[in-house]
């Protein structure tokens, strides 16, 4: 993976797309997890003005840290380079906003876990538009391209409603090697990967079943052998997988099928011209 050149590339093309959109600079949540590190850090590279927001909710103390050092860092970044104006930073804590919320709600959906993660994730990006149509900035998605076009492991109008998405090509992988190549601290690129929406700070891998690892192997050949359907394969298949290998084909196969609604266009019902 040649990270020199792709860096390059992902800057020039943040660069162009911010000129034609009439936009003046970058958003981005930070989390204290390595894609938005990344993110924040490829955008702050553009020169144009990047925003750092940290949206904690009901956070866990390390992740905040990690945010907070990362934000920090990369001010120290801009000033060293004589951009000291270009990034600037900013802590909502969305903690009392969520429960206020949460508590208006009916006892049955309050008690709906998945619902009231998805909840955290819609409300810091309506924060997050809140201040990039204040400043006339872009939100700069943070998803990549295993969780938000291979499994949908993102909140439809949650994380995935961004403006742009600058590492959506790259695989978790790739962004682990494009991280450390930019200077993401270890803290960072060997934290436990999560998407921090859940009380007891589970991690990634464990609510998917599957490493991530094994889900880049698992895209690789749905897409190769054009595999789509979980309960078709893998009986018409003629290549031999490991009883490891046929789980995790499943767990990609029926995360991909139930989640093409996050990344197919909204369906529209189309009238006829003559009745309308």
């Amino acid at each position: 993976m040649n990270c020199i050149a792709i860096e390059q590339i992902i800057v020039d093309w943040l660069k162009e797309y911010l000129k034609k959109s009439n936009q003046e600079g970058f958003v981005v949540g930070i989390s204290g997890g390595v894609d938005s590190a990344l993110v924040s850090t490829l955008c702050a590279l553009t020169k144009y003005p990047t925003l750092l927001l940290s949206l904690p909710i009901h956070q866990s103390a390390d992740q905040i840290k990690r945010a907070r050092d990362h934000m920090t860092w990369l001010v120290g970044q801009a000033y060293a380079a004589g951009q000291k104006d270009n990034v600037a930073l900013a802590e909502v804590d969305l903690t009392e906003s969520f429960t206020t919320l949460k508590h208006h709600l009916r006892g049955e959906v309050q008690e709906d876990e998945l619902a009231m993660a998805n909840m955290r994730s819609r409300l810091r990006m309506t924060t997050l538009y809140a201040y990039a149509g204040h400043n006339g900035y872009l939100v700069a998605g943070t998803g990549n391209r295993v969780e938000d076009y291979g499994i949908g492991f993102c909140t439809k109008f949650g994380d995935s409603a961004v403006d742009i998405s600058p590492i959506g090509d790259l695989s978790k992988t790739q962004v682990w090697e494009l991280a450390k190549h930019v200077g993401i601290s270890k803290e960072i690129t060997q934290a436990v990967p999560t998407d921090g929406l859940w009380a007891d700070n589970r991690g990634d891998e464990t609510q998917i079943g599957a490493s991530y690892a094994e889900l880049e192997w698992a895209m690789g050949i749905c897409e190769t052998k054009n595999y789509t359907d979980p309960l078709i394969y893998p009986s018409t298949t003629d290549i031999k997988f490991t009883p490891r290998q046929e789980i995790v084909l499943q767990i990609y196969l029926q995360r991909h099928a139930s989640s093409r609604h996050k990344f197919n266009p909204i369906p529209v019902c189309t009238i006829p011209k003559v009745i309308l």
